[in-house]
This record gives C-alpha cells, sequence and structure tokens, in this order.
C-alpha cells in the first residue's frame, strides 16, 4: 500500500495566462493538440456537497463543439466515476478516464472499470457506518473507490486522517490514499491522471498530439507532470504555487468555461 499526502500553497499570480496560451494554440492549430480537462474545481466550481455542484445548461454543448474542432481529442480525466461524470454532461459521452484514471472511456466506445470485491463493498459500508454522527462528514461511494469529503467540517480532518489510513489497511495493496480539497479518498493505485492521459494519447484519435492538462488539485499534479515531460502545456485553475507542476494558470472554473464558450464558437 502507498501513503501520499501534499498540499499546494497559494502564490501571487505571475506566471504565464493559461487563456491567452489555449487560445492561441488552439485557435491556430486544433490538430496539433489534445485537451484533458479534470471536472471539480475545472471545469465546475466546487460546491459544499459533491451532488451539490451546478452545470450550466450550455456547458454539454460548447464541450462537444470544441471536442468536434478537436476532431475528438478532447478527454475529462477526474476522480468521478465514469457513471456520474457521464450524467453531469448528457446527452454527450465523451472519452473519459474515471476515479483518477481507474476507469476510462476511450474514444471508439470501450470501457475498462476497475473490479469492486465484496471486501471493499464492506469497507464502504463500514466507513459510512463509523461516521455516521460525525456532522458534515460525507463518504461518497464511487464504486472501486471511497472518499471521505469534510468541506463541512474542516476539524474533523485529523480524526478521518487515522480512520482512513486504517480503512486503507484493511483495502489491502491495491489502493492507494488521495488527498484532494477537503477530501481524502481510498481509490486503486494501478492508474493515475498521468496514466490516463498517456493511455488516452497511444489511442488512434489522440495519437501525435501535444497535450494540454487543466486541473487545480493535487489530484491533477500527475497529469501535469506527464503533459510537461511529452512537451504539452499543464494549467493549473487557481493562482500558481512553488510545489505544483503547473506552467501555466487561470484565474478560476468560470474563465475556463468562457475560454471553451469562445473556441466552441
Amino acid at each position: 500500500m502507498s501513503y501520499q499526502k501534499q498540499f499546494l500553497s497559494a502564490s501571487e499570480p505571475d506566471a504565464v495566462s493559461g487563456v491567452d496560451s489555449i487560445l492561441a494554440v488552439l485557435s491556430a492549430e486544433p490538430e496539433n493538440w489534445a485537451l484533458f480537462i479534470d471536472i471539480d474545481g475545472t471545469l465546475l466550481d466546487l460546491a459544499e456537497t459533491p451532488d451539490d455542484i451546478v452545470v450550466p445548461p450550455s456547458l454539454p454543448e460548447s464541450l462537444d463543439a470544441l471536442a468536434k474542432r478537436l476532431a475528438g481529442a478532447l478527454a475529462l480525466v477526474t476522480g468521478r466515476g465514469l457513471d456520474y461524470a457521464d450524467q453531469l454532461f448528457r446527452p454527450f459521452h465523451f472519452p473519459i478516464a474515471g476515479l483518477h484514471g481507474a476507469e476510462r472511456r476511450d474514444p471508439d466506445g470501450r470501457v475498462s472499470k476497475a473490479e469492486v470485491t465484496a471486501q471493499f463493498e464492506q469497507l464502504k459500508a463500514d466507513l459510512t457506518a463509523e461516521t455516521a454522527g460525525w456532522a458534515g462528514v460525507l463518504i461518497e461511494d464511487k464504486g472501486a473507490a471511497v472518499a471521505a469529503h469534510y468541506r463541512l467540517a474542516p476539524d474533523r480532518e485529523l480524526e478521518l486522517e487515522p480512520l482512513m489510513e486504517q480503512a486503507l489497511g484493511r483495502a489491502g495493496p491495491n489502493f492507494t490514499i488521495q488527498h484532494g480539497k477537503m477530501v481524502i479518498e481510498i481509490r486503486p493505485a494501478s492508474a493515475d491522471k498521468g496514466s490516463a492521459v498517456e493511455a488516452f494519447l497511444a489511442h488512434p484519435v489522440f495519437a501525435g498530439r501535444r497535450p494540454i492538462a487543466i486541473g487545480d488539485d493535487v489530484t491533477d499534479e500527475a497529469m501535469f507532470r506527464t503533459v510537461n515531460r511529452l512537451g504539452g502545456q499543464s494549467i493549473r485553475v487557481g493562482p500558481l504555487s512553488p510545489a505544483s507542476q503547473a506552467r501555466g494558470s487561470i484565474p478560476s472554473a468560470e474563465a475556463l468555461r468562457g475560454m471553451i464558450e469562445t473556441l466552441a464558437s
């Protein structure tokens, strides 16, 4: 098993404008680039609970138009489960890497998912029961992953950490802990967002293109490292941080959505 914890401290946003750089390259040469976008905190504004996020009505259609401009070389790379992410952007079905890459749907519609064992189902049920009296703590069942959200109860972090570490021990060596913004998650260790990007780039729709990765959280750092190594662009939503691998920034999810609308039209 493995344990990873990182925190990104904000610094003054003095780096390259992600909006300007992406508009420039995708307007001039869309055939040369592939776009990989996180969902929560990146495409969509964060909410107090995972189910409270709001999808602007025009966003799914704008994403579809941008995907067509890129000849299909656009994928969502998220900690959400694949089925849940599909609900957000229906009726469209984009290539998606869910659960940080443990689930994936390729452009040809082929789907791969991590197996959920009876042991892991019991672990999720036990976490829900053990935290039932913890006001503000939400256990999210993601299928092959489970997340403990404490945005509504930040003081519970110190209690949740040892509880999730204990649960990780029960889950076994094929799982790891992932920290994010007010969330601690147990997920399959077999993949991360960086390996998901590389898997997409091996598909004919994405092959030969330079990658652009856009994200906002610790969980997106694997994407940033991968696209930097491959000569692409790494863009963080929010101010840049010395702890982040991102080389450009976009001020907010709203600004990213505006950029998508511009490119789509």
